[in-house]
């Protein structure tokens, strides 16, 4: 679909969006915010699948959030089915920003995805998604991915599931007692982390994995 209307009242604002000069990039999406026209959905979507610049996206993502949820939302589930990771990662991002339950199910479809960057994502916009009364199913969800992962990735996972409260605990204590020594050390880990979101979650997780490990060896 051509989201590019270069005959528009805000034409001179698509055309800014693509600009070669990320700056520029910037202006432009903080005045499509500021302008709140509908009319530009579809062509910030669109420019959030292709934006290279991390503060272009995030005002991008402000920007989004500023027009009415009944038409981003739809536009924004529709990225979670494409192929293009930076889509995915960057709708589950902005959809997790704006709060509209309706996209739960999209969402939560990806919680197990294969690429890193997209699951990481996924789990932050699940965890502020979900349904009442569903935080535990959740937990369980999220749960199935502890080990998965280096350590900034794995930090990301026990942060959602620190966010989903005490729902998460029984789970998390449950995968304290696997057999696989790497899904214990993270779930021992990301316990530590829920009581003590101060503490230090990569020499937490260090020890855990030496104590599992050890008692694997037994």
């Amino acid at each position: 679909m051509n989201t590019t209307n270069h005959d528009g009242p805000n034409a001179h604002l698509v055309d800014a969006l693509a600009a070669t000069d990320p700056s520029g990039r910037l202006r432009a999406a903080l005045s499509a915010g500021t302008d709140r026209d509908p009319r530009l959905a579809e062509t910030l979507v669109a420019r959030c699948a292709v934006e290279p610049d991390f503060f272009v996206r995030d005002m991008l993502t402000w920007a989004l959030c500023r027009l009415p949820a009944e038409i981003t939302v739809p536009l924004l589930v529709r990225e979670l089915e494409f192929d293009r990771v930076q889509a995915r990662s960057q709708a589950l991002h902005t959809l997790s920003k704006i709060g509209d339950r309706s996209a739960w199910p999209g969402v939560s479809a990806l919680v197990h995805d294969a690429n890193d960057d997209v699951v990481r994502s996924a789990w932050r916009a699940a965890v502020a998604l979900v349904p009442p009364g569903s935080e535990r199913a959740l937990a369980a969800d999220l749960a199935s991915e502890l080990g998965r992962g280096d350590r900034d990735m794995q930090l990301s996972l026990s942060r959602a599931l620190a966010g989903l409260g005490e729902a998460a605990l029984p789970v998390v204590g449950a995968a304290a007692a696997s057999s696989d020594p790497h899904v214990r050390a993270h779930a021992e880990a990301t316990e530590r982390l829920y009581h003590d979101p101060d503490s230090g979650f990569v020499l937490s997780l260090e020890m855990a994995k030496r104590v599992a490990v050890a008692g694997s060896d037994e």
